[in-house]
């Protein structure tokens, strides 16, 4: 390899002789596990009080969080509840942390349980509308960055042209984004999503 390649820059030196700013960083990301953490169990506790059920249990299968240190070069921590992830059935609500760039919830729906809910989908476009929900329009339902080639806001499309797409396209995938500046709402205004997506799945 390139020596010129693998020298340290000044800035690069600063990082590497200072430890202070990796122990940031973990405690950061471990106040961010306990954010999700309060979630998980305002979730859990939600799903317990509902008077009826969805049509699928989601109760049968406990949350998890999962953490990572390398999508797109930076930690995260997601959250899935519910989370039905088979070969090409998907039913599940991701929390994700994304270093740098945001707290997000996604609705994922793939498979028999896209066809299930694409209905209640639909009908609740203008909900999710007012509610700044965005829609997937990429081919890789796997990918859960913001950027134009990936989400797209939902106020985007009439009504028309939404049904359309839910329609054609072999999976659903709807999320709100929100910047992490909100840090000490983000508890409050997840779960509330949390129980508006459950709503419109027709608990």
């Amino acid at each position: 390899m390139d020596e010129a390649k693998i020298r340290l820059s000044a800035k690069e030196m600063e990082l590497v002789t200072n430890a202070g700013w990796i122990l940031t960083k973990n405690d950061i990301m471990q106040k961010a596990k306990w954010r999700l953490e309060q979630l998980q169990q305002q979730m859990t506790d939600h799903v317990q009080q509902l008077p009826q059920p969805l049509t699928i249990d989601i109760s049968k299968v406990s949350p998890k969080i999962s953490k990572g240190e390398n999508y797109k070069g930076l930690p995260y921590l997601v959250l899935d509840y519910p989370r039905i992830f088979e070969k090409e059935n998907v039913f599940a609500i991701r929390t994700m942390f994304w270093w740098g760039n945001f707290f997000s919830i996604t609705l994922h729906l793939g498979g028999i349980y896209k066809e299930a809910f694409e209905e209640k989908i639909i009908a609740a476009t203008d909900i999710f509308k007012s509610n700044d929900f965005a829609w997937c329009i990429n081919t890789d339902e796997w990918e859960h960055h913001f950027e134009t080639s990936n989400y797209i806001p939902l106020t985007t499309y009439t009504a028309n042209e939404f049904k359309t797409l839910v329609e054609k396209n072999s999976f659903i995938k709807k999320a709100r984004q929100y910047p992490l500046q909100q840090w000490n709402d983000i508890p409050e205004n997840l779960i509330s999503d949390f129980k508006l997506i459950l709503r419109i799945l027709g608990t």
